[in-house]
């Protein structure tokens, strides 16, 4: 149980390996989450009066666990949070993860005595981060708050972190304005741009004997579901897959949320001209999206790395499905009409004809870790005011 000493500013803390440094606990659940949050974590330790504590929790931990071990290659992870268990998805799965999550961060929090806690995003294990934060007396930021994706099951819980957040970093203005109007004070939300964006400058297009490795791939799919039954899931990644037709493919496995196992029956069922990956980390990813923009590919599925990254560095995206409606997304995308072949494949001929050399996206410049770096430095964590939530007025 969290003892009363969390409550209010005047919670006491353990001395930290960097004694007056503001103490950032930054909390990662996921592969693609984790692409976003590496440059703010470079970014808060890059600077004196901060100091970094990663946390991994949620299908980092799932065996291989191969990103967990990627995350370590590059950072000091101070905890690990277990929240899955490898073979059960589903809904109530999900709920079991979520409240075991809570209670895990808990512990890891009291513990740790962050000054601040920062999570990204919409998923179980930032939903639950935040509630043991929030619940615990801990300000809380969040990234990327005020995003719409109506068509993700979990779309709720972005909206619900964003209440239980004491700070604000939404990519774009019109996010921010959606925060506002969720009765949070103008004063504690930054229009920060995606930290997707960060660092894209630094990577080359991957070249040809690295691109033979996953067999020289003209298109990336890369499908989440969106928590339908395996069935609908299966028939909807089979329809992108015979669309693509005899293109040379690389496949990238779905996330862990339910409905997974049919989008994983459909790409193992469809051999021909396809190769498939588990997982692509973020230093061979970018690369790739850079061949293919460069090469005439494309980038077919629901993620947002389709309307983020591959929208920043000039790749066409087919979006399939509800999964991203309602997000913004730079000029590079071309919606599918439907979720049957024959939509899809109209799409993917749109998408190719698209002129690549005027793709334009609304995610910043690239600058987003330092910004939120400076932010969590400077805000004021013993306002009374930081911890007390609001209405909408009118």
């Amino acid at each position: 149980m969290i003892g009363p000493g969390w409550a209010g500013n005047e919670r006491e803390k353990p001395q930290a390996s960097g004694e007056g440094k503001r103490r950032i606990a930054i909390v990662t659940g996921t592969r693609a989450e984790f692409g976003l949050l590496r440059p703010v974590m470079h970014a808060v330790r890059d600077r004196n009066d901060l100091e970094l504590m990663v946390i991994a929790a949620g299908s980092h931990l799932v065996q291989p666990a191969k990103t967990y071990y990627e995350i370590k290659q590059e950072f000091d992870v101070i905890d690990s949070v277990p929240m899955q268990t490898v073979g059960r998805v589903g809904r109530w799965h999900d709920v079991e993860s979520t409240g075991k999550g809570v209670s895990r961060f808990a512990r890891s929090f009291e513990r740790l005595r962050p000054d601040v806690v920062v999570v990204l995003g919409d998923r179980i294990e930032a939903f639950a981060a935040a509630s043991a934060a929030s619940i615990g007396g801990i300000p809380l930021a969040h990234i990327h708050g005020g995003d719409l994706a109506e068509g993700v099951a979990d779309e709720a819980m972005r909206h619900a972190i964003t209440k239980l957040a004491h700070i604000h970093f939404p990519a774009t203005e019109t996010s921010a304005s959606r925060i506002k109007r969720m009765g949070e004070p103008a004063s504690r939300v930054h229009v920060v741009g995606s930290p997707a964006i960060d660092g894209l400058g630094g990577f080359d297009a991957m070249g040809d004997e690295q691109a033979q490795e996953f067999g020289d791939p003209r298109v990336v799919f890369l499908m989440h579901p969106i928590g339908r039954p395996d069935e609908q899931e299966e028939a909807v990644a089979s329809a992108a897959l015979e669309a693509i037709g005899d293109r040379p493919t690389l496949c990238l496995m779905p996330n862990l949320d339910p409905g997974r196992v049919g989008i994983v029956r459909a790409i193992e069922a469809h051999d021909a001209h396809v190769t498939v990956c588990d997982h692509l980390p973020r230093r061979e990813f970018v690369p790739l999206l850079k061949r293919l923009a460069s090469n005439g590919g494309l980038l077919v599925g629901n993620s947002s790395a389709g309307l983020i990254e591959a929208g920043a560095v000039g790749l066409p995206v087919v979006n399939i499905g509800p999964r991203q409606s309602g997000r913004e997304r730079g000029s590079n995308a071309v919606d599918a009409a439907g979720e049957n072949a024959g939509a899809i494949a109209d799409a993917i001929g749109h998408a190719l004809e698209l002129d690549r050399g005027s793709i334009t996206h609304p995610f910043g410049d690239g600058s987003t870790g330092p910004r939120i770096a400076a932010e969590l430095a400077g805000v004021n964590l013993v306002d009374p005011a930081l911890l007390r939530k609001h209405f909408a007025e009118g």
